[in-house]
């Protein structure tokens, strides 16, 4: 009777290790890797809608650049921002008849986005320029002005929920 306490104690010991081991596992991964961000807010409308849960990819940007077009979470005093990177540092961004202008050569934009007001900004050599894509709606760069990259948490372009949504987003 005494030997069949000891064993299942043993169990119990090998149970409460491995998950413990679990919960540190995510936490790490939630911490450093991977973890659900949720869209608060129609400044991405119509490519992410509000509620929609996305996976924020914190090692996107570990040794790579980040690109312009990137959709990326950016800590704004612990408030984190969604939104699409246009200007790469030192660039000059300008719209003009809602068309973008990169150092006064046009660039195309393959992503729905709403009518940009005519503006002209000089990205900081350290910074990155981002923008919604609801432009009407987004309080962004031409707001808050340019972003540093160890603002830029990472890469966000995947929905997990709703599920009919589930999918990469551009």
């Amino acid at each position: 009777m005494e030997e069949e306490t000891k064993e299942k104690d043993k169990i119990s010991k090998k149970e409460i290790i491995t998950y413990i081991l679990i919960i540190v596992i995510i936490i790490l991964f939630k911490t450093f890797i991977a973890t659900p961000i949720l869209v608060s807010g129609d400044s991405m409308k119509k490519t992410l809608l509000d509620k929609d849960i996305l996976i924020l990819n914190k090692l996107s940007y570990l040794g790579k650049d980040i690109k312009r077009f990137d959709i990326v979470v950016i800590d704004n005093k612990n408030e984190y921002l969604i939104k699409r990177v246009i200007g790469l540092p030192g660039e000059k961004i300008t719209y003009k008849d809602n068309k973008l202008y990169i150092n006064d050569k046009k660039i195309a934009e393959n992503f729905y986005h709403e009518k940009t007001a005519d503006f002209e900004e000089k990205v900081p050599k350290d910074k990155y320029f981002v923008l919604g894509d609801n432009r009407t709606v987004s309080i962004d760069s031409r707001y808050f002005g340019a972003f540093s990259k160890e603002k830029i948490l990472g890469k966000a372009d995947y929905v997990i929920f709703p599920f009919k949504r589930f999918g990469k987003k551009n």
